[in-house]
């Protein structure tokens, strides 16, 4: 570790505890986690984002059938899987954690996971807030065992919470039974996710090792899950503490020691103004934040027909250094957050994007208020269905999702692809009936079987979505102004058109349902990748039309 590393390390403990005394540990930590060096990248391509059983087939473990489905039709197209959550749970689709070391074996094994890892890189989920009521150290807890009776953060009743953000609405303390009578536990998320106090150093040390072992066992990026509202001070609002953000700091100068090449990832589904916080200087915090805004703004624009928001928005989209990166996105395995537009759209433009939903067959989850009301927190719908109209030909629904795939595509930063998105998948109505939780819409499960058939038989949905979705990869993975760090320039050509410039390609994306004719900004013959035409001084767009050109000569 270099002297300017070990001093940041110890003014961050200092920031976090008020002395440097965990020091000594911190740096055994990393000495001791023998990690063997890789390479960086420098260039990032899209990333998969699957559950590790998604795909499933007979004679196979859910994360073989993974790996089969994505060397078979994402090789060369993908650059990493986002794995989420693949460790024991007993509940939230995995985010309840168990076992931060272990593998489901319903799933597979470490080396599963290690053998997808020999075609792309891989993301790992660290869900730091929280761990499972049924967990070890939970448990332990409940036998008021040392030092897990200080592993867990506790209040009274009589505490005044009021200011508390909430993401839920259920009550934010849970009682249970210990061996010391009834205490009051923290739960964010659930009465079966019970909040880690990380006010108590050994916990901090913990993560720390688990976020090392991840990365000894293949991980080049780490999503910190929920990281907004990991530290809590009773009469703060707990989220956004400066103590939460010195631990990104501290995990950000943990991994610079021991893994530079690794990059942060955090997960806050907050207002847009507070969710880009997490960068910080760009060289010090995380190094990629999820763009929570996008999947809300561009369901907005496509169903308005206007790129007027999405452009004034995007342009005033920075990092605080090229190092820093958006992770670009329409639909993840929870639904579309309503916060982070907060400050970007109208109440009336929020609540149209609700009632739309509503009528597509979709469900809306809800936040507490201090005051004691309750607002929407997310929308419940695969991205497809809340994008489609009613009665309107398929063609025409394929035509408008393609288009916000290849608006994410084409924006800086680093797209992440959720796998039903790839068929074009519609809301699994039966899982919702099974479960009763609204974000079970979008979480269904595929077989690949099925998927090879839906895939091959020209006309269905999966088809028409996948070829369309794939020939938007295969240009994409060769424009490398969009892969790499090319900065971005948003023109006004029409206010129904998406418009952007990097270096010498121009990405133009028809938001309408009209057709358009547009003059060419350039001056030059432009080759439309995706259409092998080429246009000059003009171009005409269909509905709902994208087109990727490169300004000049044929690439």
């Amino acid at each position: 570790m270099t002297p300017q590393l070990r001093e940041r390390i110890a003014e961050l403990l200092k920031t976090i505890y008020g002395d440097a005394t965990l020091l000594p540990r911190v740096e055994a930590l990393i000495d001791q986690a023998n990690i063997p060096p890789r390479s960086a990248s420098a260039q990032e391509g899209p990333i998969l984002i699957a559950y590790g059983d998604h795909v499933q087939a007979e004679g196979m473990k859910p994360l073989q059938a993974l790996r089969h489905f994505a060397r078979k039709y994402l090789k060369g197209l993908i650059d990493s899987v986002h794995l989420l959550p693949f460790y024991p749970y007993t509940s939230d689709d995995g985010f309840s954690v168990v076992d931060y070391m272990a593998v489901d074996p319903a799933l597979g094994t470490w080396e599963d996971v290690q053998t997808i890892g020999q075609d792309f890189r891989l993301m790992f989920d660290l869900v730091l807030n929280h761990v499972s009521a049924g967990s070890a150290w939970f448990q332990a807890f409940l036998r008021g065992e040392a030092p897990y009776d200080q592993y867990f953060v506790t209040a009274s009743p009589e505490d005044d919470l009021s200011a508390v953000v909430r993401p839920r609405t259920h009550p934010l303390l849970t009682p249970f039974e210990t061996a010391s009578g009834v205490r009051h536990v923290w739960t964010t998320f659930s009465t079966d996710q019970v909040d880690l106090n990380y006010a108590y150093p050994p916990v901090l040390l913990d993560m720390l090792k688990v976020l090392l072992d991840y990365v000894r066992l293949g991980a080049d990026y780490v999503r910190l899950d929920a990281i907004a509202y990991l530290w809590k001070t009773i009469e703060t609002p707990c989220i956004h503490l400066p103590q939460t953000h010195a631990v990104v700091q501290l995990m950000r100068a943990v991994l610079d020691a021991a893994a530079p090449w690794v990059k942060l990832i955090t997960e806050t589904n907050v207002p847009h103004h507070e969710n880009i916080t997490y960068f910080g200087d760009g060289l010090r915090e995380a190094q990629m934040v999820y763009n929570f805004a996008l999947p809300p703004l561009l369901l907005h624009s496509l169903l308005v027909g206007s790129a007027e928001a999405l452009s004034a928005w995007a342009e005033g989209l920075q990092t605080p250094h090229r190092a820093a990166r958006f992770f670009n996105f329409t639909a993840s395995h929870d639904g579309i957050g309503v916060r982070p537009v907060s400050d970007i759209l109208t109440p009336a433009q929020q609540q149209a994007l609700i009632d739309h939903v509503l009528t597509r067959g979709g469900q809306v989850s809800y936040k507490a208020n201090s005051d004691g009301s309750r607002s929407a927190y997310e929308l419940n719908i695969t991205y497809f269905d809340a994008l489609a109209q009613a009665d309107e030909p398929l063609e025409t629904s394929v035509e408008r999702f393609i288009t916000s795939q290849a608006v994410m595509l084409a924006l800086d930063g680093v797209a992440g692809i959720y796998l039903p998105s790839l068929f074009g998948a519609s809301n699994w109505q039966e899982g919702f009936q099974q479960t009763g939780r609204a974000r079970t819409l979008n979480r269904q499960k595929f077989r690949l079987d099925d998927l090879a058939v839906q895939l091959q038989t020209p006309g269905t949905r999966a088809q028409q979505v996948f070829s369309r979705y794939t020939l938007l990869l295969r240009q994409h993975a060769h424009i490398r102004a969009f892969q790499g760090d090319e900065p971005q320039r948003v023109l006004h050509l029409h206010p129904s058109v998406f418009a952007l410039q990097r270096g010498p390609f121009l990405a133009l994306h028809n938001l309408s349902a009209q057709s358009l004719v547009l003059d060419l900004p350039v001056g030059q013959v432009c080759y439309d990748l995706l259409s092998d035409s080429v246009c000059q001084d003009i171009v005409r767009l269909r509905s709902y039309q994208t087109a990727w050109f490169k300004v000049g000569m044929p690439i």
